[in-house]
């Protein structure tokens, strides 16, 4: 989408003698701040310029919280939807965009006024009456209706709404998936508190993030709905429909509570895995802090639904093809590296898959199997033609690779130079230092190799010439 001009207001008033055009003047500046505040608004950009993602979020406001209504039936795969965003602007706005894919709009209006809405590709556009002052909070709300889109990424991976056979449904996000069933500001920058209602038929559950904080029934339906009170990023957000088993009885040693939802024909297969979860949660508040979130669990979604395991927020998405220790070790690490601590923008991946890649290491080490050298010098022994040494763990080239192996196995060789620079002692204080100073906020790679160095008391250009941006294959380990 083109941006906007900035909007200016030019009195001509050519023939007529100077009182007159004055007077004509006087009287437009004063009908534009009737009708506008006075505010000389621009429609912020569509989209921030992220290095992969350039088309996604709006660098005119930030929003505070999400409140989503969604009812969705089954047979029909329809799906009606209203979405409330309380945001701030941060710039003098005179329209704003909104991230959103597919999908009917019925209205939309700012500040309980209509405000004019556009559609150009994924992006939609609403124009308030009046315009917004920086700084100031206003109220969007949109109400819409449709089939939700699945999207196919450019790794051959599935994201958006995923429909199963039965009926339910998985909603997955990363990268850009959520904007097919909820207009957001969708960059992982720009993180928000959320109230989600989802309405189903009786017999199937509906769980998203955060907590259960009410289920009502009424005709035959039912409203569960879920509170996130924690900030979180909207590639993070998920509801999963279908005939779960749940348990909400689970707590963590350290007083956190546990709710799994399982589906029924993969209980049995995931049984002992899941049991693990508070020993997992207890070992990695050992070794990365305190939670940082208000309860944890595991979605465990039916075998092949969605082809991969996905970290959202409170409670990790896992199919059966993808469930096992390592991953749910993996998926659960993502809480403090990549929840809580987000990245500044997607080229950063790396600080949320390196240490996710490392902590399955960590835990091999410290569970009877191979220790994280051993696991380094695995790496390390593939020839410089693998994919692995394609490109450097911090600058993935294209969107196409931003969940490519670089930025998870390299990521986690980075990871694992640093703890050999630092020694243990040093470098396990870091990891807790790391996410309880960003905690519930973002950060960029610059940022974190600024922490290291200070933390560790030196500056380490080996590891991030090297390792961390350098190209192809170290010449030594």
């Amino acid at each position: 989408m083109d941006k906007r001009p900035e909007r200016r207001t030019a009195v001509k008033g050519r023939g007529k003698s100077t009182p007159v055009r004055l007077a004509a003047a006087l009287l437009t500046v004063l009908a534009v701040t009737s009708c506008t505040g006075g505010v000389d608004g621009t429609p912020g950009s569509s989209g921030t310029h992220d290095p992969l993602f350039p088309r996604l979020g709006n660098d005119g406001y930030h929003v505070q919280h999400y409140s989503l209504d969604l009812d969705y039936d089954p047979a029909s795969g329809h799906l009606k939807g209203g979405a409330t965003i309380v945001a701030r602007a941060t710039k003098d706005l005179s329209a704003f965009d909104l991230d959103f894919a597919g999908m009917d709009v019925a209205e939309a209006t700012v500040d309980s006024r209509p405000a004019a809405v556009n559609r150009a590709g994924d992006e939609l556009t609403l124009r308030p009456r009046q315009e917004l002052t920086e700084g100031a909070t206003f109220t969007a709300y949109v109400r819409y209706s449709g089939s939700p889109k699945t999207i196919t990424d450019l790794d051959g991976s599935v994201e958006g709404w995923l429909k199963s056979p039965d009926g339910g449904v998985l909603a997955l996000g990363e990268p850009t998936g959520s904007m097919t069933w909820f207009p957001s500001n969708n960059h992982p920058r720009d993180k928000a508190t959320y109230d989600i209602n989802v309405t189903v038929p009786d017999g199937l559950q509906a769980v998203s993030n955060g907590e259960l904080a009410a289920k009502t029934s009424n005709k035959g339906r039912t409203t569960f709905s879920w509170r996130t009170k924690e900030p979180m990023a909207t590639y993070l957000a998920t509801v999963a429909i279908g005939p779960y088993e749940i348990d909400d009885k689970g707590i963590t040693k350290s007083g956190i509570p546990v709710y799994t939802a399982v589906d029924p024909r993969v209980k049995k297969q995931t049984a002992a895995v899941v049991a693990q979860l508070p020993d997992i949660m207890a070992w990695e508040e050992k070794n990365f802090g305190p939670y940082p979130f208000s309860s944890t669990g595991v979605i465990v979604s039916p075998a092949k639904s969605a082809g991969y395991a996905l970290e959202t927020q409170n409670r990790p998405v896992m199919p059966l093809d993808h469930f096992d220790t390592t991953t749910l070790v993996h998926e659960l690490t993502h809480q403090w590296f990549g929840d809580s601590v987000t990245p500044a923008t997607w080229r950063d991946m790396w600080l949320n898959e390196g240490f996710a890649q490392y902590s399955e290491w960590l835990w091999s080490e410290e569970h009877g199997g191979p220790s994280a050298q051993r696991l380094f010098d695995q790496e390390y022994a593939k020839d410089d033609g693998d994919e692995i040494w394609s490109f450097p763990p911090a600058e993935p080239p294209t969107a196409a690779e931003v969940s490519a192996r670089p930025v998870y196995v390299r990521g986690a060789m980075v990871v694992h130079k640093i703890r050999q620079a630092v020694g243990d002692e040093k470098f396990h204080a870091l990891l807790r230092d790391w996410v309880g100073t960003h905690r519930h906020a973002n950060a960029s790679t610059a940022e974190f190799t600024r922490f290291v160095d200070k933390e560790a008391g030196q500056s380490l250009p080996a590891v991030w010439d090297t390792w961390l941006y350098g190209d192809g294959k170290p010449d030594s380990p």
